[in-house]
This record gives C-alpha cells, structure tokens and sequence, in this order.
C-alpha cells in the first residue's frame, strides 16, 4: 500500500510539475530534466512515469482540466437545493465561476490550449472531455432540479446550462484579453449580475 501510495503522489508531483514548467516556459521550451526538477523527483522517475514529453503534456493537461473542474462543480453547490432567492444565488455562483475562471491555473490552462493545439489537435477533446463537457452536465442537473421545484421553466436544462455558461464565460476572453489582463473584482460581479439578468429573461417562470 505505501509503494502504491508512494508512485501514485510521485505521478501527481509530475503532472502539477509539469504543467507549472509548460505553462511558465511554453511546450518546446520546456524540458524533462527541468520538469523533474519542479516536481521534485529524479529524470529517469519522470520516465518511468511518461514515456516521452508530448505524452506528459497530454497528461498534464489533463490532469490541469480536471483539478479545475473540481473547483468548479464545487462553486456550484449553492444550486443543489432550491428555495431562497434564486437571482442572488444565481449571481453567487455566477461569481464564483468568474473568479475561478480568471485565475492563474485556468488562464494558463487557456493560453497553453491555443499556443499548441495546432502541434495536438486532439487536445481540445481531451480538454473537453475533462472540464466543460462536464461542467455543464452537472449545472444542467442543478437547473433541472430547480425547473421541477418550480423556480425555472421546465424545457431544457442542458440548452438552459449551455446558455447560461455562454452568456457568462462568453464575453472573458476579449476583456483579459486572451487571459493577460487581470480583470477587477467589481467587473466579474458586475458581469455575474448582467449574465444572471439575460439568463432570467429566457427561463424564469413566467
């Protein structure tokens, strides 16, 4: 058990290590001696892990993709019981997806996702697969929960998810400015509230 304890937490020190030294130096320049070096573990380790660096990569995204989706389901959970004000929990959580959405991990996740998607085309599905395909299954399953507690229009939550992500993480990309601008605290609420208003328009209750 502590051997499959110990190779399990060298892989994660790889995966965080290497995506910390892609998303700093960029995916060519980017080393394996210089990954294992971030991760705390010896080259050879690296490879006995990940048969090469482009494999790493694929990984590291991966592995990137999910641990941000996990925050991200997790700043869903205001919508998981119906009741209260639904507009001011709708702006929280809309909020909170802004933020983490903005940070550090994300925008580097982005900018490494359009620099070498021409060098992995099949990145993007993996991408996909691991963070926004999921994201809006498990928001479609908390408006479904509200549209049958009566707070939302019973039509189609996943058109209802996609549409509220949409009118939320649409506008980002042009004001950080591909994720270079850090936008203010008062912004992301003020967009929060503006998504959350159009969003309500289509499928509140009438």
């Amino acid at each position: 058990m502590t051997t499959t304890r110990g190779r399990i937490d060298k892989r994660q020190a790889i995966l965080e290590g290497a995506f910390t030294v892609f998303a700093r130096e960029g995916y060519a320049q980017s080393c394996v001696q210089e990954i294992a070096r971030e991760a705390g573990v010896a080259k050879p380790t690296v490879y006995n892990h990940m048969t090469d660096k482009a494999t790493l990569f694929r990984h590291a995204m991966e592995a990137a993709a999910r641990a941000i989706l996990e925050q991200r389901i997790a700043a869903l959970e205001p919508l998981g019981t119906p009741g209260g004000d639904l507009r001011a929990t709708l702006e929280g959580v809309a909020h909170a997806l802004l933020r983490l959405h903005t940070d550090g991990r994300s925008c580097a996740l982005r900018r490494l996702l359009y620099s070498e998607i021409i060098h992995f085309p099949d990145i993007l599905e993996i991408i996909q697969e691991s963070g926004p395909d999921r994201l809006n299954q498990a928001l479609a399953d908390r408006l479904a929960r509200l549209a049958l507690a009566g707070c939302l229009r019973a039509a189609d939550p996943d058109l209802a998810a996609e549409q509220f992500l949409a009118l939320l993480l649409g506008p980002l990309e042009a004001r950080t400015q591909l994720g270079t601008r850090q936008l203010e605290d008062a912004e992301l609420r003020t967009m929060a509230v503006a998504a959350v208003d159009a969003f309500l328009r289509a499928w509140s209750v009438r």
